[in-house]
Protein backbone atom coordinates (compact mmCIF):
# COMPACT_ATOMS: atom_id res chain seq x y z
CA UNK A 1 0.00 0.00 0.00
CA UNK A 2 1.22 3.61 -0.54
CA UNK A 3 0.40 6.63 -0.17
CA UNK A 4 0.05 9.21 -3.40
CA UNK A 5 0.46 12.98 -3.12
CA UNK A 6 -0.47 15.09 -6.04
CA UNK A 7 2.21 17.47 -4.84
CA UNK A 8 1.79 20.63 -7.77
CA UNK A 9 -1.25 22.28 -5.48
CA UNK A 10 -0.98 20.58 -2.45
CA UNK A 11 -0.94 22.85 0.32
CA UNK A 12 2.50 22.93 2.82
CA UNK A 13 0.67 21.96 5.97
CA UNK A 14 -0.80 18.75 3.55
CA UNK A 15 2.32 17.82 2.86
CA UNK A 16 3.38 18.17 6.59
CA UNK A 17 0.99 15.78 7.49
CA UNK A 18 2.13 13.34 5.06
CA UNK A 19 5.45 13.58 6.09
CA UNK A 20 4.30 13.15 9.76
CA UNK A 21 1.53 9.78 8.25
CA UNK A 22 4.15 8.46 6.06
CA UNK A 23 6.80 8.00 9.40
CA UNK A 24 4.28 7.03 12.22
CA UNK A 25 3.11 4.44 10.05
CA UNK A 26 5.91 3.00 7.76
CA UNK A 27 3.83 3.87 4.63
CA UNK A 28 5.94 4.69 1.52
CA UNK A 29 4.61 7.95 0.32
CA UNK A 30 5.44 9.54 -3.11
CA UNK A 31 5.08 13.40 -3.92
CA UNK A 32 4.12 13.77 -7.44
CA UNK A 33 4.57 17.30 -9.14
CA UNK A 34 5.84 18.89 -12.14
CA UNK A 35 8.79 20.41 -10.61
CA UNK A 36 11.69 19.71 -7.84
CA UNK A 37 10.15 19.06 -4.21
CA UNK A 38 12.00 19.20 -1.51
CA UNK A 39 11.57 17.09 0.91
CA UNK A 40 12.44 16.81 4.54
CA UNK A 41 15.19 14.56 5.85
CA UNK A 42 15.42 12.11 8.38
CA UNK A 43 12.10 10.62 7.12
CA UNK A 44 12.40 6.95 5.66
CA UNK A 45 9.57 6.42 3.03
CA UNK A 46 9.09 9.48 1.50
CA UNK A 47 10.11 9.50 -2.25
CA UNK A 48 9.44 12.45 -5.12
CA UNK A 49 8.83 11.89 -8.87
CA UNK A 50 9.02 14.86 -11.49
CA UNK A 51 7.20 14.29 -14.44
CA UNK A 52 7.30 16.92 -17.28
CA UNK A 53 5.49 19.97 -17.26
CA UNK A 54 2.99 19.43 -19.50
CA UNK A 55 -0.34 19.90 -18.20
CA UNK A 56 -1.69 17.03 -15.65
CA UNK A 57 1.68 15.32 -15.89
CA UNK A 58 1.40 14.68 -12.60
CA UNK A 59 -2.52 13.75 -12.71
CA UNK A 60 -1.61 11.41 -15.25
CA UNK A 61 1.68 9.57 -13.29
CA UNK A 62 -0.67 8.71 -9.91
CA UNK A 63 -3.50 7.10 -12.59
CA UNK A 64 -1.15 5.10 -14.15
CA UNK A 65 0.72 3.73 -11.13
CA UNK A 66 -1.65 3.56 -7.97
CA UNK A 67 -3.64 0.61 -8.07
CA UNK A 68 -6.65 -0.96 -5.48
CA UNK A 69 -5.71 -0.36 -1.70
CA UNK A 70 -3.45 2.88 -2.31
CA UNK A 71 -4.75 6.05 -1.17
CA UNK A 72 -4.18 9.23 -2.79
CA UNK A 73 -4.61 12.70 -1.58
CA UNK A 74 -5.72 15.00 -4.34
CA UNK A 75 -7.94 17.89 -5.18
CA UNK A 76 -8.23 17.67 -8.87
CA UNK A 77 -11.94 16.29 -8.97
CA UNK A 78 -10.48 14.46 -12.37
CA UNK A 79 -8.19 12.04 -11.21
CA UNK A 80 -10.16 11.57 -8.49
CA UNK A 81 -12.92 10.51 -10.74
CA UNK A 82 -10.48 7.90 -12.39
CA UNK A 83 -8.86 6.96 -8.74
CA UNK A 84 -12.00 6.20 -7.31
CA UNK A 85 -13.61 3.36 -9.51
CA UNK A 86 -9.76 1.64 -9.49
CA UNK A 87 -10.41 1.43 -5.40
CA UNK A 88 -8.03 4.19 -4.50
CA UNK A 89 -9.08 5.83 -1.70
CA UNK A 90 -8.96 9.61 -2.22
CA UNK A 91 -9.01 12.68 -0.02
CA UNK A 92 -8.94 16.29 -0.92
CA UNK A 93 -7.29 19.23 1.18
CA UNK A 94 -10.12 19.78 3.22
CA UNK A 95 -10.15 16.04 4.40
CA UNK A 96 -13.12 15.07 1.54
CA UNK A 97 -13.53 11.63 1.08
CA UNK A 98 -14.42 10.56 -2.54
CA UNK A 99 -16.43 8.02 -2.95
CA UNK A 100 -18.22 6.00 -5.90
CA UNK A 101 -21.25 7.89 -4.72
CA UNK A 102 -20.19 11.65 -4.82
CA UNK A 103 -17.28 12.17 -6.86
CA UNK A 104 -20.13 12.07 -10.23
CA UNK A 105 -21.71 14.97 -8.56
CA UNK A 106 -18.48 16.47 -7.48
CA UNK A 107 -17.66 16.46 -11.55
CA UNK A 108 -20.40 17.67 -12.82
CA UNK A 109 -19.95 20.79 -10.52
CA UNK A 110 -16.85 21.28 -11.04
CA UNK A 111 -17.82 20.85 -15.08
CA UNK A 112 -20.21 23.62 -14.45
CA UNK A 113 -18.30 25.94 -11.98
CA UNK A 114 -15.60 25.77 -14.96
CA UNK A 115 -18.28 26.83 -18.33
CA UNK A 116 -19.35 29.69 -15.72
CA UNK A 117 -16.08 31.10 -15.19
CA UNK A 118 -14.97 29.98 -18.92
CA UNK A 119 -18.08 32.40 -19.72
CA UNK A 120 -16.64 35.46 -17.36
CA UNK A 121 -18.55 34.65 -14.45
CA UNK A 122 -17.26 35.19 -11.11
CA UNK A 123 -17.54 31.85 -9.02
CA UNK A 124 -14.98 32.88 -5.86
CA UNK A 125 -13.40 30.09 -4.74
CA UNK A 126 -12.77 27.84 -1.43
CA UNK A 127 -12.43 29.52 1.66
CA UNK A 128 -8.86 30.23 3.21
CA UNK A 129 -7.37 26.96 3.96
CA UNK A 130 -7.08 27.18 7.96
CA UNK A 131 -6.28 25.23 11.46
CA UNK A 132 -10.38 23.83 10.76
CA UNK A 133 -9.49 22.42 7.33
CA UNK A 134 -6.00 20.81 8.51
CA UNK A 135 -7.59 19.10 11.20
CA UNK A 136 -10.54 17.29 9.14
CA UNK A 137 -7.42 16.60 6.98
CA UNK A 138 -5.68 14.64 9.50
CA UNK A 139 -8.26 12.66 10.65
CA UNK A 140 -9.73 11.98 7.51
CA UNK A 141 -5.70 11.04 6.29
CA UNK A 142 -5.40 8.85 9.44
CA UNK A 143 -8.69 7.34 9.15
CA UNK A 144 -8.10 6.17 5.12
CA UNK A 145 -4.60 5.29 5.86
CA UNK A 146 -5.62 3.26 8.99
CA UNK A 147 -8.29 1.14 6.72
CA UNK A 148 -6.40 0.40 4.16
CA UNK A 149 -3.49 -0.96 6.42
CA UNK A 150 -6.00 -3.34 8.31
CA UNK A 151 -7.21 -4.43 4.71
CA UNK A 152 -3.67 -5.32 3.45
CA UNK A 153 -3.10 -7.41 6.38
CA UNK A 154 -6.14 -9.06 6.01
Amino acid sequence: MKLWIDADAAPVAVKEICYRASDRLKVETIFVANQRVQLPPGYGFLHSVRVDGSADAADRYIAEHAVAGDVAVTQDIPLAAILVPNGVVTIDPRGEVYTEESIGERLSVRNFMEGLRSGGVDTGGHAAYGAREKQLFANALDRALTRAMRAKNI
